[in-house]
């Protein structure tokens, strides 16, 4: 058995909370399509995919009616099905066609966007690098509207591997939830090569990313400990413990729920830094802030980078009628 030398003082012990956090606009927007399609038309309301990437608000809705598929083909026909914030590929759209579904549309709008310039710069006979990760719900939905004309270059590391057919006629596009800074590192590499690439029209990450990813950065330095709020398929609340770590937190970790915190994480920790992923509802930060209160961690001083006001309309089917003046 060795002696231990017992610490001379403990640290103050603190809570830097980071704003923004958790729901963006085009999460919120997702979800309430599924409540008031629920609202409306009852249960089951099928939903293709994960409505947002988190646990905890799949989990609710479930329990309310909503049944999660992969594919339009497991929704009997003729039922209402509710595509993700992800977005989908022409092909199930032309799938839940053929199976005479009723469809309501929740792609978030910023992810639309994108879309959208695929099919412009594909009518452009543009060559498309979509920085993103393979297999990604968002990816696989962008790379459907161009197929011949998008490939996906997941970070720097691919940059050698690009084939292009012209170089004067090539643009990057991107996942809207990445890290800003290894976006642009790509980017920068991907310009080494190709002097000539265009950028899109305007920034394809979107503004929540950027600003969590913002307020994550203003006070990693001063964490002991950063604890992201969001669950592990979330492409945003993954980005955000790497960005805490890049920017000088010593420790990062990402939980869904309080109870998933290792009270060994806070030995001789004296600022934890909290933030959430864009598709958490502010119900489990607070889970997380109550259990740290309990362990001694009551200071809790708020860290604001930006002030987020957008909002998206629901989509036609689900806002109400116009009454006649």
């Amino acid at each position: 058995m060795t002696d231990t030398i017992p610490p001379t003082s403990s640290p103050s012990k603190r809570v830097l909370l980071a704003s923004p956090r958790g729901y963006c606009a085009g999460v919120d927007r997702a979800v309430e399509t599924v409540e008031r399609a629920l609202d409306k038309h009852g249960a089951p309301v099928y939903v293709r995919k994960e409505i947002v990437h988190n646990r905890h608000v799949v989990d609710t809705l479930a329990e309310r009616g909503a049944i999660f598929v992969d594919e339009t083909d497991e929704v009997p026909e003729g039922a209402l099905v509710v595509f993700s914030a992800h977005g989908v590929s022409p092909a199930v759209h032309a799938s839940a066609e053929e199976r005479q579904l009723r469809t309501i549309d929740a792609t978030c709008p910023l992810v639309t966007k994108v879309h959208q310039e695929a099919k412009r710069f594909a009518r452009d006979d543009y060559d498309i690098l979509l920085i993103g990760h393979v297999g990604h719900e968002e990816v696989e939905g962008t790379e459907g509207e161009a197929p011949e004309h998008i490939q996906v270059v997941e970070g720097p590391h691919q940059v050698d591997d690009v084939q292009v057919r012209d170089e004067t006629k090539l643009v990057w596009l991107s996942q809207t939830t990445l890290s800003v800074d290894e976006t642009m590192e790509t980017v920068r590499r991907l310009r080494e090569r190709f002097p000539l690439l265009n950028d899109p029209p305007s920034d394809d990450i979107c503004y929540a990313t950027q600003n969590r990813q913002s307020a994550v950065k203003a006070m990693a330095p001063d964490c002991d400990l950063v604890i992201v709020v969001g669950s592990e398929n979330s492409s945003n609340s993954v980005r955000l413990v790497e960005v805490a770590l890049q920017n000088g937190a010593k420790a990062g970790h990402l939980v869904d729920y309080a109870k998933e915190i290792d009270l060994a994480w806070l030995e001789g920790v004296g600022t934890v830094g909290i933030t959430s992923g864009a598709s958490v509802p502010e119900i489990l930060v607070q889970g997380v802030l109550d259990l740290l209160a309990e362990h001694g961690y009551s200071d809790v001083e708020t860290v604001t980078t930006a002030q987020e006001t957008l909002t998206f309309a629901l989509p036609r089917e689900l806002r109400p009628a116009r009454t006649a003046q």
